[in-house]
């Protein structure tokens, strides 16, 4: 092929795939459930709240009195094998706790915790929550209604992000893009198992549901069990729900730029199939679309499009997330940066095993 027909089929290729993202967006914005604060309502299924923790004693002092206060029937946290004191500050701040039991051949940590959880619930709505994620005034009166009016089998909600630091923002906030630009909301009616996705920090089921396709237990070996969870529920005839957690649910998923490659890493291999081919072209075509059309010059046919699809698009998701602060906006400017910033986390999925709080996993 001949350089400017190489150049004008990466140039079409690139506005196409923007071109995508964009429309998907713009569905999302019009479709997207979004969660508002709501009391709950006075007759309601009885609900438990379940919180698998492992070394959680940075995040429970500041999240656990919020979910206590929601006012469900039961707060249960399962302890497992924390070695700073988690159980402790659980049980002191009012919450039933567990002590998990050890990790048996073949599941991984995760849906392990949550499988005893399930086991040791007694409401009818079970709504698995991660310990860092901070429950708001009307949140459980929130997510119970949304689970009501969608008819979902499987509610996941996404909380907002709350980053603090420089260094959260660099690659955190890329949850809410991966997840609002490229699949399109109506999509998950479609019968098909592929049409989902799920966040593993905020997990809605019945408990006839949850037992029915065996729990936990569906999702044991999964690095990415969240997405897997959603997807087999899906293939045996149940309904997914998705929603954004707005200003009753949010999250600091990590504290730092090394806690974001480590938490990436572990599911980006899952995410692409564990195929290390498929993490090779994902790299280089974020290289293609984000990076390269600032290192080319500015005169060059095409490129200032590319360049400004790939500054809004962060933005725009910002927006739509609601977070709308001068600092979460200007995380667009971060796009070109984006793709070698992630070079540590593509390294990361690339290896046959990863470590993730203290245990080791194959990929």
């Amino acid at each position: 092929m001949k350089r400017p027909d190489l150049a004008r089929a990466y140039r079409l290729t690139a506005l196409g795939f923007f071109g995508y993202k964009a429309a998907t967006l713009l569905v999302n914005a019009l479709t997207y459930p979004r969660l508002r604060p709501r009391p709950l309502p006075p007759e309601r299924p009885r609900v438990s709240l379940l919180v698998p923790a492992r070394n959680e004693a940075h995040n429970l002092p500041h999240t656990l009195p919020g979910l206590l206060a929601q006012g469900a029937e039961e707060v249960l946290v399962l302890d497992d094998g924390s070695t700073d004191g988690t159980a402790g500050i659980a049980a002191r701040l009012g919450a039933r706790v567990l002590a998990g039991d050890p990790l048996p051949p073949g599941w991984h940590g995760k849906p392990w915790a949550c499988q005893q959880l399930g086991a040791a619930a007694r409401g009818e709505v079970l709504v698995f929550t991660d310990a860092d994620v901070q429950w708001h005034p009307g949140a459980l009166g929130a997510v119970l209604h949304e689970f009501g009016r969608s008819g979902a089998d499987f509610l996941s909600v996404y909380p907002r992000q709350r980053n603090v630091t420089p260094g959260e923002r660099l690659l955190t906030p890329l949850v809410d893009a991966a997840l609002l630009t490229f699949l399109p909301h109506p999509l998950l009616r479609l019968p098909h198992h592929a049409a989902a996705a799920a966040n593993g920090q905020l997990i809605v089921l019945r408990r006839e549901a949850y037992r029915r396709v065996g729990g936990h237990a569906l999702v044991r070996s999964e690095l990415l069990e969240d997405v897997a969870f959603a997807s087999r529920v899906k293939a045996r005839g149940g309904w997914l729900g998705l929603a954004l957690g707005r200003e009753v649910l949010s999250v600091r998923m990590y504290r730092s730029y090394p806690d974001s490659v480590a938490g990436f890493g572990k599911n980006a291999g899952s995410f692409h199939g564990r195929s290390r081919a498929l993490l090779a072209a994902s790299l280089g075509w974020h290289l293609a679309a984000y990076t390269l059309p600032w290192l080319l010059p500015g005169r060059v046919r095409g490129v200032w499009p590319l360049r400004l699809a790939g500054l809004a698009e962060r933005t725009a998701v910002n927006l739509l997330t609601g977070r709308r602060r001068p600092a979460d906006l200007a995380e667009g400017l971060l796009a070109p940066l984006t793709p070698l910033l992630a070079l540590p986390v593509y390294r990361r999925a690339m290896r046959r095993k990863v470590a993730w709080k203290g245990r080791e996993y194959e990929q």
